[in-house]
């Protein structure tokens, strides 16, 4: 899984504004939805031994077991412009694709 550069700005940024820079980002996905995957990302400082551990840009990604074979291709990055602002996952493992954001 990689985490651009971007979107690992925006994550410490809102860890920061959260009170939580020291903080995980943990990043899971399960199959369903209509690409695929349903997708997740929330804080964590609750690391278990059979999570993978990555580190991008300054920011502790975390990704269950179960997912980690789901996410191995996915890229994570942050998007800002008039038509959206928000993350965005791109996953070739997730199949087709759709345009309802989920």
């Amino acid at each position: 899984m990689q985490l651009t550069e971007i979107a690992a700005a925006k994550v410490k940024e809102l860890l920061q504004q959260e009170g939580r820079p020291e903080v995980a980002l943990r990043v899971a996905a399960q199959p369903g939805g209509c690409c695929g995957f349903q997708y997740s990302m929330l804080p964590t400082d609750s690391v278990s031994d059979q999570d993978h551990t990555e580190e991008h840009y300054g920011v502790r990604v975390v990704i269950d077991k179960d997912s980690a074979p789901l996410l191995s291709e996915a890229t994570i990055d942050f998007k800002d412009s008039l038509e959206r602002s928000g993350f965005a996952i791109e996953n070739p493992l997730g199949g087709g694709g759709c345009t309802c954001g989920h």
